[in-house]
C-alpha cells in the first residue's frame, strides 16, 4: 500500500484525545489523508463543512473523529436518552459500515452509546433498544430515521431527545438526493435544532447538493480534495491508482468473456455489476454453476433481510465474487477488492465513477473493466470528457468456451432458471430504454436477437418493445416451454395444481360461452324486443324533455320582453327560435 498522507494525527492544530489516537493506531492508520487533514480542524473549530473528495479518500474518519471530539468537549455530559450526533447515509450497507467504524472508537468511551437504525429490521425492536440502551450517536438511513420521529405513541419522543444535538452528518449527500430521499431529509432537518454543526460529504457535487448546502448549512466552509499531480490538472474523478479498462464485444460473446475472465482470476476478489435485480438473480445463478471453486454471492436492493448478512460475509472473504446492482456502488468499503467488473454500463455517468471507486481505496491499487457493445464504444470518449475518466482498451480474450448451450440446458432442466432468464432480459431492455445517456445507448439500435442469444433464452418474451418486430437471427428452441418443470418439487407441485385449476376454469368459461351462444331462438327474439322497447322509451322521454324546456323558455321570453329587458329578450327569442 502507498500512503496518501498529510502528516501524522499528532500534527493537527487541535490535539486529539489520547484514546482516539490509540484507536487510530489499532486500526492501522498512522497518517491522515488529505480530506481528513482539511476537514477535522474545521469541524472541531465549530464550522459547518461541505466536503467533496474522490471516492476511497477516507471521508468516514473525517467525520467520525470530529463527532467524538465535539461530544467529549461538551460542558454537560449526555444522558442516556439524549442524542448528541446523527449520521444519515443512503443505504443500509453503508450505515452498517459506518456503525462498525464508529464502534472501534466508542468501545474506548463507554459513556457514549450508539445505535443503528436501518430498513430490514423490526422498528418496534429499535424503539425498545433505544429506550433501554439509549443512543447518543445515531447512524441511520433517512426513511427509518423519519419513521422513528413518528413513534411517540410507542414511547419514543425522538423530537425531545434531539434537542441536545451537536453534530449532523449527511454522508454521500448526492446519492441521498438521487434515491428520492429529499422529502425525508427536509422533514428531518425541520425537526432538528438550528444550533448545531453540520457536515455534508460527497464524492460528486450536483445542483441538488448545492441547494442542500444552502438550506441545511450556515456559512459553510467548502473543502474540495483532488488527486495530486497529473490527476489534479485534469480534475480526474477516480483514484490515481485505479487502472480503468474497457472491452468491446458482441452481446452473445459478453457472458463467455466474463466467465473466462473470472476463471482466470479465481484467487482475487471481484465485484460484478449488473443493471437490474433480475439480472443479478439470473447471472448469479449461472456463475454459481459455471465458475467452480469460488465463493459467489448475490446482493441487490429488493433483498429484505439477507443483505446485511451477505455484505458482512463477503467483506471477510480473501477471494470471491459479489454479483450486485448499484446498491453496492456508493461509499461501501470492502477490503482488498482487486477487480470491479461492469457487465452492464450504469444508467448514469457518475455511477460509473462510484462503481470503479470500490477498488483502489486509501492508497491501494485496483483495476476496473467495463464490457461494451460495439454500438456503445463512443461511451469511452463521453466518460473521458464528462467524468475526466480515461480508459484503456483490453483486447478480447482468446480460447473462450461457448457456455451459452450449457446455460440453455440449465433453463430446460429447471423452470426457475428459464423464468429468471426471461425476467432478466425484460428488465435489461426496460433499463436500457431509460439510460441517462440515450444518444449512445439507443434502444432502437439494440441487437435484440444477439441479446436474446447472450441471455441464452429459449424463446423471445412478449413485451411492448418487441411488438411487431421479426428476429430471423434468433432460433427459438423447439419445445413447449409450459412443459418445463421446476427442479424444486414443492414449487412444481404448486405449479401443477395451479395449471389444473386454470384448465378447469377455462373449461367452465367455454361451456358458459357455448350455452349463451346456443340460446333458444325464442329467448333471443324476446331479448331483442325488450331492447327495442327500451330504446323507444328513452327517445320518448327525450322528446318530452325538449318540449318542456321549450315551453319554459317561451314563458320566460314573454315575461322578460314585457318588462322591456331588450338584451334578454333578444337572447331568449333567438334561443326559442332555435328550439322551435
Amino acid at each position: 500500500m502507498e500512503h496518501v498522507t498529510e502528516g501524522s494525527w499528532e500534527s493537527l492544530p487541535v490535539p486529539l484525545h489520547p484514546q482516539v489516537l490509540g484507536a487510530l493506531r489499532e486500526l492501522g492508520f498512522p497518517y491522515m489523508t488529505p480530506v481528513q487533514s482539511a476537514t477535522i480542524p474545521l469541524f472541531m473549530r465549530n464550522k459547518d463543512v461541505a466536503a467533496e473528495a474522490v471516492t476511497g479518500s477516507g471521508k468516514t474518519l473525517a467525520f467520525v473523529i470530529p463527532i467524538l471530539e465535539i461530544l467529549l468537549r461538551r460542558e454537560e455530559k449526555l444522558k442516556k436518552s439524549q442524542v448528541g450526533a446523527i449520521i444519515i447515509t443512503p443505504t443500509r450497507e453503508l450505515a452498517v459500515q459506518i456503525d462498525e467504524v464508529l464502534s472501534h472508537f466508542t468501545k474506548h468511551f463507554p459513556q457514549f452509546s450508539q445505535i443503528l437504525w436501518i430498513g430490514g429490521r423490526n422498528p418496534g425492536e429499535d424503539v425498545e433498544r433505544f429506550r433501554q440502551q439509549g443512543g447518543n450517536i445515531i447512524v441511520a438511513t433517512p426513511g427509518r430515521l423519519e419513521d422513528m420521529f413518528r413513534r411517540k405513541a410507542e414511547g419514543l419522543d425522538l423530537a425531545s431527545s434531539v434537542r441536545s444535538l451537536d453534530v449532523l452528518v449527511l454522508d454521500e449527500a448526492d446519492r441521498l438526493l438521487d434515491m428520492g430521499f429529499e422529502a425525508s431529509i427536509n422533514t428531518i432537518l425541520e425537526l432538528l435544532p438550528k444550533q448545531r454543526r453540520t457536515g455534508l460529504f460527497s464524492a460528486t457535487q450536483t445542483q441538488e447538493v448545492e441547494n442542500l448546502v444552502r438550506a441545511g448549512l450556515r456559512n459553510p466552509v467548502r473543502v474540495s480534495v483532488k488527486e495530486k499531480g497529473v490527476a489534479a490538472s485534469s480534475a480526474q474523478k477516480t483514484p490515481s491508482r485505479l487502472e480503468n479498462y474497457y472491452m468491446v464485444c458482441k452481446a452473445d460473446e459478453k457472458f463467455n468473456q466474463l466467465v473466462h475472465f473470472l476463471r482466470n482470476h479465481k484467487q482475487e476478489k471481484h465485484l460484478v455489476f449488473f443493471s437490474t435485480c433480475a439480472c443479478v438473480e439470473y447471472y448469479g445463478k449461472a456463475l454459481e454453476a459455471l465458475v467452480k471453486g469460488v465463493k459467489i454471492m448475490c446482493i441487490h436492493g429488493k433483498m429484505k433481510y439477507k443483505r446485511n448478512k451477505i455484505f458482512m460475509e463477503f467483506r471477510k472473504l480473501q477471494s470471491g465474487i459479489l454479483v450486485c446492482t448499484d446498491v453496492m456502488a456508493r461509499g461501501i468499503d470492502i477490503p482488498e477488492v482487486n477487480w470491479v467488473l461492469q457487465y452492464d454500463p450504469p444508467s448514469s455517468a457518475s455511477a460509473f465513477v462510484h462503481r470503479c471507486g470500490r477498488t483502489a481505496r486509501i492508497g491501494h491499487r485496483g483495476s476496473a473493466l467495463v464490457f461494451l457493445l460495439p454500438m456503445e464504444e463512443s461511451y469511452i470518449n463521453f466518460l473521458a470528457i464528462n467524468q475526466k475518466c480515461p480508459l484503456q482498451e483490453m483486447k478480447l480474450q482468446k480460447n473462450t468456451m461457448d457456455l451459452l448451450p450449457k446455460l440453455k440446458s440449465m433453463a430446460l432442466a429447471d423452470r426457475a432458471v428459464f423464468e429468471k432468464g426471461m425476467k432478466a432480459f425484460v428488465s435489461y431492455v426496460q433499463a436500457y430504454a431509460k439510460h441517462e445517456c440515450n444518444l449512445i445507448f439507443r434502444l432502437k439500435d439494440l441487437d435484440f436477437a444477439g441479446l436474446a442469444r447472450g441471455f441464452a433464452l429459449l424463446r423471445m418474451p412478449k413485451m411492448p418493445e418487441l411488438r411487431g418486430k421479426q428476429f430471423p437471427d434468433f432460433v427459438p428452441v423447439d419445445i413447449n416451454t409450459d412443459t418445463i418443470p421446476f427442479k424444486d418439487k414443492i414449487r412444481e407441485k404448486q405449479r401443477q395444481k395451479l395449471q389444473k385449476q386454470q384448465r378447469k376454469e377455462k373449461t367452465e368459461n367455454d361451456k358458459r360461452r357455448k350455452f349463451i351462444k346456443n340460446k333458444a331462438w325464442s329467448k333471443q327474439k324476446a331479448k331483442k324486443e325488450k331492447k327495442k322497447k327500451m330504446n323507444e322509451k328513452r327517445k320518448r322521454e327525450e322528446v318530452k324533455f325538449t318540449l318542456l324546456l321549450t315551453c319554459q323558455l317561451r314563458i320566460l321570453n314573454k315575461y322578460y320582453c314585457g318588462r322591456s329587458l331588450n338584451r334578454n329578450c333578444v337572447w331568449l327569442s333567438d334561443f326559442c327560435y332555435i328550439g322551435d
